[in-house]
């Protein structure tokens, strides 16, 4: 699989380039690893493209996951409390967990334990590799990528999708890197506000 093409929101890349060099090769060096044609697996069921050999996300998935834990990159998770009052989450959103829990509690609400996870993490750089549903896009750059910001835990978050000649291989509903590039710059150059490079690839 090869890069096509990036985006840089915020100097995620350029942070990546001077602070974390090492951390960029070993993503491209994933990347370039998948051997995208033993990926095309998946027989379409779809009227569209009925019989056709489509490429599997599920297959793709595992051999970025392969590569990655390979280096030592791991899934993180963060769990926090949640409640139904708009100012106690306010209040109790830069707690560590268990403090939340205890002020949710003692202001008579019924706290409710959530979590926000991340593919993979290392050394404050996190990657979401998607090749699922469009709507996923959306949730990892403004609440996962943004949530491990805002919690200290990473400094950039990647994001890696199809390009749409892959896309276009792929099963319906999938999204694609032009296609969110746009989403993304249309909410304006400083939203969301976290550093992140967008990564499009293809076979």
């Amino acid at each position: 699989m090869r890069i096509v093409t990036y985006y840089s929101h915020l100097n995620g890349l350029e942070f990546l380039q001077v602070h974390q060099p090492d951390l960029w090769a070993e993503i491209v060096q994933v990347i370039e690893g998948v051997d995208a044609s033993a990926c095309r697996t998946k027989v379409s069921k779809e009227v569209r493209t009925m019989g056709h050999l489509l490429y599997s996300p599920i297959a793709m998935n595992a051999a970025m996951d392969t590569g990655f834990c390979g280096l030592g990159w791991n899934e993180r998770r963060t769990s926090y409390w949640v409640t139904s009052d708009a100012r106690l989450i306010r209040k109790t959103m830069n707690m560590p967990a268990a403090q939340q829990k205890a002020e949710i509690e003692g202001a008579g609400q019924v706290p409710i334990l959530s979590y926000n996870q991340t593919d993979f993490v290392k050394n404050r750089v996190a990657v979401e590799v998607q090749f699922g549903k469009y709507a996923f896009v959306a949730y990892d750059l403004f609440v996962k990528h943004m949530a491990f910001y805002v919690g200290d835990v990473i400094d950039v978050g990647i994001e890696i999708l199809p390009m749409k000649e892959l896309q276009a291989l792929m099963s319906s509903g999938v999204a694609y890197y032009e296609g969110e590039l746009y989403n993304l710059i249309r909410e304006g150059r400083g939203v969301p506000a976290v550093p992140l490079v967008v990564v499009g690839v293809a076979p």
